[in-house]
């Protein structure tokens, strides 16, 4: 899994060892950029794909669309904890789907976009500002979608909303 292991090595190389802060993805705004062009690129092909099924169980996607004005207010681990609520039911949303899409051009996609999600879902639980570790006790505002090309738009507005802004955030903090 190339691009999801080359994500998560990216990342890894560039933790701090004193405080697992990223820096390097943090720091350098061409790396959530090329995040960005990836996700839109793996919405573009997967639209591409023929023949791609409804999906007969509903895939439960996060809401991730936020007012920037309510994001600003929220303490950088609060964001880290929501952004992960929200990859971690895109991430089981892109496993249902894949039990369901046989198409190869869809499966394929799916792959990536699963790498992809679960490289990020990782890597946010490698840092964290309060004691303890997160717990997958969330629940994230969520819809019922049963098109396949949902959960890449859902995955492509998170990656270029709350992931970019949270990075942003983290930026000015670790810069």
């Amino acid at each position: 899994s190339p691009p999801g292991l080359l994500l998560l090595t990216s990342f890894l190389l560039h933790v701090k060892e004193d405080r697992a802060s990223p820096t390097r993805l943090v720091c350098d705004n061409r790396l959530i950029q090329k995040y960005i062009v990836e996700a839109k690129d793996m919405e573009t092909r997967v639209g591409q794909c023929q023949a791609l099924p409804a999906l007969s169980c509903p895939a439960v996607l996060p809401l991730v669309d936020f007012t920037f004005q309510q994001w600003k207010s929220k303490l950088n681990e609060t964001k880290r904890r929501e952004i992960l609520c929200d990859l971690a039911l895109l991430v089981g949303a892109v496993v249902g789907a894949q039990g369901q899409v046989s198409e190869e051009c869809g499966a394929r996609q799916l792959s990536q976009l699963y790498r992809h999600a679960n490289s990020f879902f990782l890597l946010l639980q490698t840092f964290s500002w309060e004691a303890g570790h997160w717990e997958p006790s969330c629940s994230p505002h969520s819809m019922e979608q049963t098109h396949v090309t949902s959960i890449f738009l859902t995955y492509r507005q998170l990656v270029q909303g709350k992931l970019r802004f949270f990075f942003e955030d983290l930026a000015k903090v670790l810069c």
